[in-house]
């Protein structure tokens, strides 16, 4: 059983800053990446940023020099801090988990926390 808790989503204005946060928990060994991704309704679920257990990074083209990723010392968590941000960065975002297996890796998604940005 693995299981990811998200926090930190909410309302703020455009310019303002949020900070989300995702620990993993359970069977959680051989970790191949932790990463964010978000949804905005009638659309598919598209890569925030990711960060693989080496820390090498992805960012989607919109967010970058605005959003940063970044893994707790235990490498069980994930942050996603969330500067200057746009109307257009609302969506629900979605923690993301990838454990190595033969062959490939299973990915396992948090519940998802909304974030809102007003004009």
């Amino acid at each position: 059983q693995v299981q990811l808790l998200e926090s930190g989503g909410g309302l703020v204005q455009a310019g303002g800053s949020l900070r989300l946060s995702c620990t993993a928990s359970g069977n959680i060994f051989s970790i191949n990446s932790m990463g964010w991704y978000r949804q905005t309704p009638g659309n598919q679920r598209e890569l925030v940023a990711d960060m693989s257990n080496a820390g090498s990074t992805n960012y989607a083209d919109s967010v970058k020099g605005r959003f940063t990723i970044s893994r707790g010392n235990a490498k069980n968590t994930v942050y996603l801090q969330m500067n200057s941000l746009k109307p257009e960065d609302t969506a629900v975002y979605y923690c993301n988990l990838q454990i190595n297996r033969r062959g490939g890796w299973n990915d396992y998604w948090g519940q998802g926390t909304q974030v809102t940005v007003s004009s």
